[in-house]
């Protein structure tokens, strides 16, 4: 059933990684589009492969439950997951995160305040190359942690 705005939650399963989170589904909001396909509304903290803006395909179940079964339509959108070093310049703060990324409009939200990773979303029409050059820098700098969730080839050309 729709919440409010005509958003559903649709489920992925997969298999959790070693040192990771140990969760093996993600619910993701989503807009439908047809009987069995939706857009999702929100980035994925855990699932790879899918970004923000793309559409996926969806079964349910008999406890009316949707659970992703793959992708229709590419947002050409990337997902990027950024942890910052707790002993870093930047401590435990999602916050400080979200400000070094402000410049470029990036979306994106804090899986919690115990465990500050970030997920943005990176859209298409982004620039691409100065992120990437901010991510890797803070990188080397010990601010941060990241990975790329769900990247497209002009991310990987930028």
């Amino acid at each position: 059933m729709p919440v409010d705005g005509g958003l559903v939650k649709v489920w992925f399963r997969f298999v959790p990684r070693e040192g990771w989170l140990p969760h093996d589904t993600e619910g993701l909001w989503a807009q439908p589009v047809g009987a069995d396909t939706v857009r999702v509304a929100n980035v994925p903290f855990l699932q790879d492969g899918v970004a923000e803006g793309d559409v996926v395909r969806f079964v349910t179940d008999d406890g009316g439950r949707r659970w992703v079964v793959g992708r229709v339509e590419a947002s050409g959108n990337c997902t990027i997951r950024v942890l910052p070093v707790p002993d870093g310049p930047l401590g435990r703060s999602a916050q400080a995160v979200h400000e070094r990324f402000r410049g470029f409009g990036l979306g994106g939200e804090a899986f919690s305040e115990a465990f500050p990773l970030v997920a943005m979303n990176v859209p298409a029409d982004a620039d691409l190359v100065a992120i990437k050059q901010l991510l890797v820098s803070g990188e080397a700098q010990g601010w941060w942690k990241f990975e790329e969730g769900c990247v497209t080839d002009a991310w990987r050309d930028a």
